[in-house]
């Protein structure tokens, strides 16, 4: 939506802005603000005092954090303050610097066995529920099945929730065709030719007519 090719610039103050403006809309929805890169991996206090703004300045629910037992000691402090917190394993679009590429994660045995190990540590720190990105679906199974707490998938297999990008949903890029992406609508080119059809009529002078005027 900004522009950038990865989540990495995103600061603390734009994302409240856009948390925000979602906790007003909400009505009954459980409201999550994604902690951006650099804000929790500092220190446990840094992670802290920054969550602790989220839930003041723009009133949602709870924050996410990505990582497993690297973060546990700011997820443990971010739960001791009483602010619930979402986990985030599997492909983690902060670490995509480490990784390189965005293809699917813990194929093999070593990595599918730490993110194993990973989901039932931010069980045990507190996390409510847990955000498997781009893994195997087997993997995904293991983990629903080990765990308590729910497990959402996203582009991770059946689990007990799903994600879907809203952008993603309404068709509004038709060059992003990932595999786990799933098209409700084709806006994109509804929008190509509403803005078509405006720009012809603004040209012909058909816009504004005489019922248009004040």
């Amino acid at each position: 939506m900004l522009g950038h090719q990865t989540t990495l610039p995103i600061t603390l103050d734009e994302m409240m802005v856009f948390a925000s403006g979602v906790a007003r809309a909400a009505r009954r929805a459980l409201v999550v603000c994604d902690m951006p890169f650099g804000t929790y991996q500092v220190s446990r206090e840094e992670a802290v005092r920054n969550a602790v703004k989220i839930i003041q300045k723009t009133g949602v629910d709870a924050v996410k954090l990505e990582g497993g037992r690297s973060i546990i000691e700011a997820v443990r402090g971010i739960i001791e303050c009483g602010i619930p917190v979402m986990g985030h394993l599997g492909l983690t679009p902060q670490s995509i610097n480490a990784f390189g590429t965005y293809a699917v994660r813990a194929r093999e045995e070593a990595e599918a066995e730490r993110l194993v190990a990973d989901a039932h540590a931010l069980e045990e720190a507190g996390c409510f529920a847990i955000v498997l990105e781009k893994i195997p679906a087997t993997l995904t199974a293991r983990v629903v099945s080990e765990l308590s707490i729910p497990v959402i998938g996203i582009g991770g297999g059946e689990a007990d929730g799903q994600v879907l990008v809203i952008d993603d949903m309404l068709g509004k890029n038709p060059t992003f065709r990932p595999k786990f992406v799933r098209r409700y609508a084709d806006l994109h080119t509804v929008m190509t030719n509403a803005i078509g059809a405006y720009v012809t009529d603004v040209k012909n002078a058909d816009f504004p007519s005489a019922d248009e005027r004040y």
